[in-house]
This record gives C-alpha cells, structure tokens and sequence, in this order.
C-alpha cells in the first residue's frame, strides 16, 4: 500500500496552474540547476522530483509508520534524567525518514535540503498525518527552521540548518504556566552577559510538543522592566549547553508518541534570532501562522483517516444479511465525511500556494528591490494568506473532530475499543481544535477580514471565474448563499455593541468558511468535475443549510438576547 498514490486527490494540486510560477520562482527560474546536479531544469522534471518524493513518503508511511502507531500508543515517550527517551517505534520511523533525506526538505539546497516549496511540504504533511498525527508532529516541526533561515543571520543559518537536514530534531518553546494563548505574558527571563559576550534564559515552558528537542526556539522576556509583546525576544538554545531539561511529560487524551513537556531553563546559554524586541511582534508571529498552517494539514490528515476507516468498515460490516454501506444513514454519513474532507483540502492548498507566493516574494526582495507591480503583487498574496490561515486551521480542526466522531458512529460499539484505529482518532483530532490557537481564536483572527469586506471581496473573485456548464447550476446555488452571509454581515455591522458583534463573530466566521470552501471545491471540480463533482453536489446542500441556520439566528437576534447567554 502506498498512501500518496492510493488517494488520487492528492496529484490534483500538483497541476493547479499557480504551480508552475511557484516552482519557477522557488527554483530562481531553474537556474540552480547550474550549482547542484540534483535540481531541475524544468517545472515538468520539478513535479516528477516532488512525486518520487511523495510516493516514497506514501510507502514509508503505510508501511512502517501506520503499523507502529499502536505500539507508540501503548509505548510512548519516557522521561529519564530529564531527557526524553521516544517510543522505540517513534524512533524508528524519525531513522526511516532520516535515511531516506526526508528531514529539512523545505531548506535551501546549500544547507542540505531540497529546497522544496510549502505547498509540496504541506502534501508530505497531509500524507504522514494519515498515517500518525503523532508522529507528523514530530516531523513537521522541522518547519521551524524557516524562522532561522529568514531571520537569524548568515553565521546561525550554516550552523543549524545543516543539522536540521540531517535529522535534529526542533520545537517552538511559546507557552508557559501562566501564559498560554497570551503570549504577551511570558516572562521567561533573557539577560545579556557582558562578560561572557552571551545571553542566558532562566525560567519555565510549558505544554511544549517535542520539548527535548535538538534546536529550541524560544520566546523570552529580553527587556527588563517591560510587561507586554514589546519587551519579547527570540533566542535559539542548543540541547547540547545541557542547561535545559525536561520536567515532565504531559499525560494527554491523544497523539501519545509526540511528546508534550514541561521544560526549565537554568541559566541556559541563548543565541538572538534577529534583532531585540521582535520577538512576539514579527517573529513569532510568522513562527504561528506557520504552525497554524501544520495543524490544519494534520486535521485534513486525519480527517481523511477517519474517512478511510469509516468507509472500509462500512464495507466489509455485514447487518441484516447485507454490508451496512447501503443503509441510507450509513453511505449518507460517509458520503458527508469525504464531502467535508474535500472541502477543507480544497482551503488548505489554496492557502498554501498563497503562502507560497508570500514566501517566495520575500526571498526575492532580500535579493533585490521588488518592481512596484511586484510589491503590489505580494501584498495581495500576503494578506490572501493571512486572511484564509485562520479559516482553514479553525474549520479543518472542526471538520476533523466531526469526521473522527462519525467514524466511531459507523463503526458502532467496535469504534469505543481500542482495537480499532478510529478510536485513536477520535482522540488525536481534539487537539487539533485547541493548541496552535484555539477556535475560538481563530475566529479573533479572522473577523477583521469579514468586517472590513475582504472575504466578500475574495469571494465575488473566485466567483467571477468561468466553471463548467454541468457547474453553473451549483455556480448559482453558491452566489446565493454569498448573497445571504452579506446580508447576516451588514446586520451585525448594524449592530452598535461591541460584545454582541463579539457574541456573532463566530457564526460570520463560519458562514465566510462555508461559502469559501463551496466556492474553492467549486474550482477544483471545474478542473476535474469527475474527481470532485459528489463531494461538491454534497458540500453545497451542507453548506447551504449551515449558512441559513447562522441567518436565521442572526435575523432574529437582538441585543437584549444576549443575557439569556451569559
């Protein structure tokens, strides 16, 4: 089994037209190709680099990290003498991917990686999630490098990048005992040692995933005095100074094979990642809206586990002398899974490919000097990527959590035991609404974008795109439901209190998502109606019915409701 060529979906967004300018670009027009005999000449040699690379990712990752995902759950991490010590089978699936150069793919090629573009890393992402969200942790956080490669200097680059590529592990040290989503809190001390030329960390983190690693990244409090984000530093801290150790392992719901930890820092000698006071503001900033980005290619990973496992049991479990997926609530439920999952995947690459172009315009401009047109350019995509981020990580966990609770329902009292992998699920997938930013949080993040036009905007753009003829009844059906998250928009805009527009924003959010993932699938079956046509049929009528029910709350809400809510 292979589980990249098993799911024919997965090819699909390699042949989005934006492609070919992203690989051109990530490539500097192919002219690498010059400096390192393993580069492509061309975007068709590029493409079929990225495919014997998913295709290997999809063989290791039915083969050895799928079957090893039980034994991690009844073997996980240990803590000895404050270092953590994997499952066996964890560290046998990092020495698999090790060997076969999978670590670093999306470093630049003079630091040992492949110099792969973030819509391919989120493909090699998606694929090993399906196979253990645990594990995926683990190898996603490699991502972490980026925030060195773009902003620590020349001299950290050639030091740390090298061995991430090679293999070492990384972790982003953010959240502490008393300061988890509010990050402006930290108070983790930074003090520069004239003396010794170096800065040293004293403190405590907490609720950190793959808290033991190699390379940390770490937020801390540089500016003696302050109390806010201004006063917040990044440093790197190398596991090898011995001064930071691990307290304990946390005792989670889910993904038991990717260590969450407590860590203290004793006087731990740290490097600044770029310049003082930018921690939280800028750097830490982009570190999350990256991280956001993983946890939603993980939701999407699981939640087509569960579409998965669902869908083979339905077949093979015989009730009333015949197989159980032809029971109407049975193939409606599943066929609801795949209609969700496709919808979400359809948002989550168009967000990377938008964080692609972002990325790649940045890399540019430390280059050169951007053309006015290119600027302007830039500035679309970065705010397309800042604006769609928080849709898919806060949706995609949603929809994750839902299809993992159905999967159990399909597989009746046999899902409540620990036999089956669905019950594994169901326990990976509630994280995924919680850490990186809540839901709830997400939907903080995202309402400026409704309220100030912007998803309306967006969304009168994707609509403006020719479909299908067979399509344009569908095509219709969506602008409506555009029209009506319009409408329920310009009432709560009405609206003079601040709390009661607060109080909404979580259904404005939901209605923006639904018609964004309607329109994006809509694209996506235009350009292979066969592939997507059932789950967009199915994903309409969904949506539809979610945006009326957030409509009718809307209309008929006034602010004197709000205390029977408090």
């Amino acid at each position: 089994m292979n589980y990249y060529t098993d799911n024919e979906v997965l090819r699909h967004y390699l042949k989005h037209p934006l492609m070919q300018r992203i690989v051109a670009m990530k490539e500097h027009d192919y002219s690498q190709s010059a400096h390192f005999n393993y580069a492509p000449v061309d975007f068709a040699e590029a493409i079929e680099g990225y495919e014997m690379v998913l295709n290997l990712v999809g063989e290791l990752s039915a083969d050895i990290v799928a079957p090893n995902a039980m034994e991690i759950e009844t073997c996980g991490p240990k803590l000895e003498n404050g270092r953590v010590i994997y499952a066996p089978a964890t560290q046998r699936n990092l020495d698999a991917f090790r060997q076969a150069g999978l670590m670093g793919i999306a470093l630049p090629r003079q630091y040992g990686g492949l110099n792969f573009p973030m819509t391919i890393f989120t493909l090699v992402e998606d694929v090993l999630s399906r196979a253990d969200a645990a594990f995926g942790n683990l190898w996603a956080l490699q991502d972490c490098a980026e925030t060195i490669n773009n902003f620590g200097s020349e001299e950290q680059r050639e030091r740390y990048l090298p061995r991430i590529a090679a293999g070492e592990t990384m972790s982003m040290d953010l959240t502490e005992p008393d300061a988890g989503s509010d990050l402006q809190s930290v108070r983790l001390k930074a003090a520069y040692s004239e003396e010794d030329n170096c800065w040293y960390l004293d403190g405590v983190k907490r609720f950190i995933t793959n808290g033991d690693s190699d390379i940390h990244l770490v937020l801390a409090r540089s500016e003696e005095g302050s109390v806010d984000g201004r006063g917040l530093s990044l440093f790197i801290v190398d596991k090898k100074c011995g001064a930071v150790h691990t307290r304990r392992i946390e005792d989670k719901m889910g993904i038991h094979g990717s260590p969450t930890c407590e860590i203290v820092f004793n006087h731990a000698p740290a490097e600044l990642c770029g310049s003082r006071r930018m921690g939280l503001i800028k750097y830490v900033m982009s570190l999350m809206n990256g991280a956001r980005l993983g946890i939603a290619t993980q939701s999407v990973g699981i939640a087509q586990a569960t579409y998965n496992e669902a869908y083979e049991y339905a077949n093979s479990r015989k009730q009333f002398g015949k197989t159980i997926i032809n029971f109407p609530a049975v193939y409606d439920m599943i066929g609801t899974m795949k209609a969700r999952l496709d919808a979400a995947r359809s948002l989550l690459y168009e967000t990377a490919r938008s964080v692609d172009m972002t990325s790649l315009f940045n890399e540019v401009s430390r280059e050169r000097s951007l053309t006015p047109e290119e600027r302007a350019e830039s500035k679309l995509y970065a705010k397309k990527a800042d604006a769609l981020t928080p849709l898919i990580k806060g949706m995609g966990s949603e929809i994750a959590n839902r299809n993992a609770y159905d999967c159990v329902q399909v597989h009746g009292g046999s899902g409540y035991m620990r036999d089956y992998v669905c019950e594994r699920l169901y326990r990976d997938a509630r994280i995924t609404s919680i850490y990186e930013g809540t839901t709830q949080l997400q939907v903080v993040a995202a309402i400026r974008y409704a309220t100030s036009g912007y998803y309306t905007q967006l969304l009168d753009e994707y609509l403006a795109v020719e479909v299908l003829e067979s399509l344009k009844p569908l095509h219709a059906r969506i602008s409506a439901m555009v029209a009506i998250y319009n409408e329920s928009l310009a009432k709560v805009q009405a609206f003079a209190d601040q709390e009661v527009i607060d109080f909404l924003s979580r259904r404005i959010y939901e209605m923006a998502a639904y018609s964004i993932m309607s329109v994006l699938l809509l694209a996506d079956a235009s350009s292979d109606e066969a592939l997507f046509s059932a789950s967009l049929n199915r994903f309409v009528a969904i949506a539809e019915a979610e945006i009326a029910s957030h409509s009718i709350f809307i209309g008929n809400f006034t602010p004197e409701l709000l205390k029977y809510y408090k």
